[in-house]
C-alpha cells in the first residue's frame, strides 16, 4: 500500500495548455477600404503611366505630410492624408516623429489604401532616430567630419537604411551636401559634414553608397548650396553672395560627389542668388538656370529633383500655394513636397497644363522618374511591411554600439582647461545644461554617467525663458560646487531664425571660468566661443545632444575614455579645421590649446 501511495504522489500531473498565443491586431488594418481600379497584371512603368488621367499624374507628385504618432482610423489627423490619397492620389507620404510600430502600422495602412503604392519619404539626417522613436540616433553629421572616416559615413548609410526600410521608408531627405561656412548660418550648423568641400564631398560619397546598397534611396540638400546664407528660409529668402567661380569650386563639390556616387535625387534650396539673377532674384527652387542649366546640364543628373517644403514662408508668402507648385515645376522640379494647401497645387498644376505652360511631356518626364522609383523600390510588388520584423531590426544593441563609438571618436577639444582635474580626480561638481524648449531631456544621461563613476553632482537647468531668478539658482548652486559643468545645447531649429547662447548665459559661463575650473561642453553648435571672449576654461564639443554622446562626454570627462576628434570647421583665430587637442591617446598634441 505504501509503495503504491508513493509511486501515486511521484506521478507529475499532466501540463496545463498552453493558451492560444494573443495576436494583437494591426490598429489600422480596419480601415475601410475604397473601390479602385486595380492595376495591369503585368505592371511595367509605361503600363501604369498610361492607365493616369492627367489629374492623377499631378496627383503623383505631390508629397503630403504625416505625423507618424498613433491615430485611431478614424482621427482628424490620419483623415486628412486619406483625404489626399483618396481625392488627389498623391505618390508619397512624408512621415515624421512616431514610434517604429505606429509609423509602420500607419504606413501600412496607407499603402493598403491607395491604388498606386506610396513611395515613403522621411528626414533621417542623423539616422532613423531623427524620426523614428526608439531607432539609432547617431550624432549629427559633423561629428562624422570631425572623425574624418568615411566608414563612418557609411555605416551611418547602411544602418539608417536597414532601419528605415524595415518600417517602410523608401527615400531619405538626406545626405546634407552644404558646405558650412558661415558661423551665423541659424539653420545648418551641424547638419553639415563640415567646412572643406572636397572632405564634405568624400563622406557624402561613402554615405550614399552605405544607404543605396542597402535599399534606401537618398536625395543631396539643399541644392546648390544653403551652407554661406545667414537667414533661415523657413522664414525669409535667404540670398548666398557667391558668384559661378564660387559657386563651381565650394558649394557645387559636394553635390558632384554625391551624383558621382549616383545619390538618386537632389532638393532645392529656397534661397536667392542675385549673381546669377541681378537685382531681384527668385529662389533657386523657381529659377530654370540653378535648376535645369545648372544642375541638369553642367553637372549632368537625371534623377528626381525634389523641392523643399513649399510651406516655408521664403515660398509661400510670395507666391500662394498653387503658383509656387507651379513654377517649382516649370524651373525643373519632379516632386512638389509639402504644399501649403494641397488642392490648390493641384488645381493650379491642372490649369496650367490646360493653358500650355505645362507640356504634356514634361508632365509624364517627371511622373516615369516617380513610377521608375516605386518599381525600383519594388512596391509594385511588395508595398507592405512585417510589422512583427520592425523590433528585431530598429534599434537594435550592434547599431547603437556603432553610434556610440562613432560619438566617442568624434568628441573634439579645443581648449584644454581644467580638463586634466576632471579626468584625474573624482570630486563635487555643479552641471548646469541648457537647451532650448524641445529638448528638455539634455543632461539627463551626462549625470547619470558621472554619478556612476564617482561624481558628487549637483545639477540647475536652464531654458530660453529663465530669468534673473532662476540664474540665481544657477549661481548659488556653481558656489556650493569645487567645479562646473555647462552642458549646452544649442542647435539649428526650424522657424527660431538664430543660433546663439543668451547672452544672460554666456556671460555667466565667463564670470564662472574667471572663478573656479570650468568645462564647457557644447553638445550642439561648435561656433560658441565667439560669444566668450577671454573665456579661461575648458572647450570640448560633442556635436549634438542624444545618449550617444553624453555618454561618450561622460567617459572622456572621467578620464574612462580618449578624446581624438578634429575640427572639420574654422573656428576663431588659432582654431582651422584639423585642429584639436588629442587627449588620451598614443600621442597628445596640443596644437589650438590655450
Amino acid at each position: 500500500m505504501g509503495f503504491a501511495l508513493a509511486a501515486c504522489a511521484a506521478r507529475p500531473e499532466p501540463p496545463a495548455p498552453l493558451p492560444a498565443p494573443v495576436l494583437i491586431p494591426d490598429p489600422y488594418a480596419v480601415l475601410p477600404e475604397v473601390t479602385v481600379e486595380r492595376l495591369p497584371p503585368k505592371v511595367t512603368v509605361d503600363s501604369v503611366l498610361r492607365t493616369l488621367s492627367s489629374r492623377e499624374k499631378i496627383g503623383q507628385l505631390v508629397f503630403p505630410w504625416l505625423l507618424g504618432d498613433y491615430s485611431a482610423f478614424d482621427g482628424p489627423a490620419l483623415a486628412s492624408v486619406l483625404a489626399a490619397v483618396d481625392s488627389f492620389g498623391v505618390g508619397g507620404i512624408i512621415i515624421s516623429i512616431g514610434s517604429p510600430l505606429d509609423v509602420a502600422s500607419k504606413l501600412n495602412a496607407l499603402q493598403r489604401r491607395s491604388r498606386l503604392p506610396l513611395l515613403i519619404t522621411a528626414d533621417l539626417e542623423y539616422g532613423s532616430g531623427m524620426r523614428l522613436v526608439g531607432g539609432t540616433a547617431f550624432p549629427a553629421v559633423m561629428a562624422i567630419g570631425a572623425t574624418g572616416r568615411e566608414l563612418d559615413a557609411y555605416e551611418l548609410g547602411r544602418v539608417t537604411a536597414l532601419e528605415a526600410r524595415a518600417v517602410g521608408i523608401h527615400l531619405t531627405f538626406s545626405p546634407v551636401a552644404d558646405v558650412n561656412n558661415n558661423p551665423t548660418n541659424p539653420i545648418i550648423n551641424t547638419r553639415s559634414w563640415g567646412e572643406d568641400p572636397a572632405a564634405v564631398g568624400r563622406l557624402i560619397a561613402a554615405y550614399v553608397r552605405g544607404a543605396e546598397e542597402h535599399g534606401l534611396f537618398t536625395t543631396a540638400k539643399h541644392f546648390p548650396g544653403h551652407g554661406d546664407t545667414g537667414i533661415d528660409s523657413h522664414i525669409s529668402v535667404p540670398v548666398a553672395t557667391g558668384c559661378w567661380d564660387r559657386l563651381d569650386s565650394l558649394e557645387l563639390e559636394p553635390f558632384r560627389a554625391a551624383i558621382r556616387a549616383e545619390v538618386t535625387a537632389v532638393m532645392t534650396a529656397h534661397i536667392a542668388l542675385p549673381c546669377l539673377d541681378g537685382a531681384d532674384p527668385v529662389p533657386a527652387t523657381f529659377n530654370s538656370r540653378v535648376m535645369t542649366e545648372i544642375l541638369r546640364d553642367s553637372l549632368g543628373f537625371t534623377g528626381l529633383v525634389v523641392t523643399d517644403a513649399l510651406v516655408m514662408g521664403a515660398i509661400v508668402e510670395r507666391f500662394g500655394p498653387g503658383e509656387s507648385a507651379v513654377r517649382a515645376f516649370l524651373a525643373g522640379a519632379d516632386l512638389l513636397i509639402m504644399p501649403a494647401d494641397i488642392g490648390a497645387a493641384v488645381a493650379a498644376m491642372q490649369a496650367a497644363l490646360e493653358s500650355g505652360r505645362i507640356s504634356p511631356a514634361r508632365l509624364d518626364a517627371s511622373v516615369r522618374r516617380v513610377l521608375t522609383l516605386k518599381q525600383r523600390a519594388n512596391l509594385f510588388t511588395r508595398r507592405l511591411v512585417p510589422l512583427d520584423e520592425v523590433p528585431q531590426t530598429v534599434g537594435q544593441q550592434a547599431f547603437q554600439a556603432i553610434a556610440d563609438d562613432i560619438a566617442q571618436r568624434a568628441l573634439t577639444l579645443v581648449a584644454r582647461g581644467p580638463l586634466d582635474d576632471f579626468r584625474s580626480s573624482r570630486g563635487r561638481t555643479a552641471v548646469i545644461s541648457y537647451a532650448e524648449e524641445t529638448n528638455l531631456s539634455i543632461g539627463n544621461e551626462l549625470l547619470r554617467e558621472l554619478r556612476a563613476h564617482g561624481e558628487t553632482v549637483t545639477e540647475f537647468r536652464l531654458y530660453p525663458a529663465s530669468g534673473s531668478a532662476s540664474y540665481d539658482s544657477a549661481r548659488t548652486a556653481i558656489a556650493r560646487a569645487g567645479r562646473v559643468v555647462f552642458a549646452s545645447s544649442v542647435r539649428p531649429i526650424a522657424w527660431r531664425g538664430h543660433i546663439a547662447l543668451p547672452d544672460s548665459l554666456a556671460a555667466l559661463i565667463g564670470a564662472t571660468a574667471a572663478t573656479r575650473p570650468t568645462m564647457l561642453v557644447s553638445f550642439g553648435s561648435p561656433y560658441l566661443l565667439g560669444q566668450l571672449p577671454r573665456f579661461a576654461g575648458g572647450y570640448l564639443i560633442a556635436w549634438s545632444n542624444n545618449l550617444a554622446t553624453e555618454r561618450a562626454t561622460a567617459r572622456a570627462l572621467t578620464g574612462r575614455a580618449p578624446i581624438t576628434g578634429r575640427l572639420p570647421i574654422t573656428l576663431e583665430a588659432g582654431h582651422p579645421i584639423g585642429s584639436g587637442i588629442v587627449v588620451g591617446g598614443q600621442t597628445e598634441n596640443r596644437k589650438g590649446a590655450r
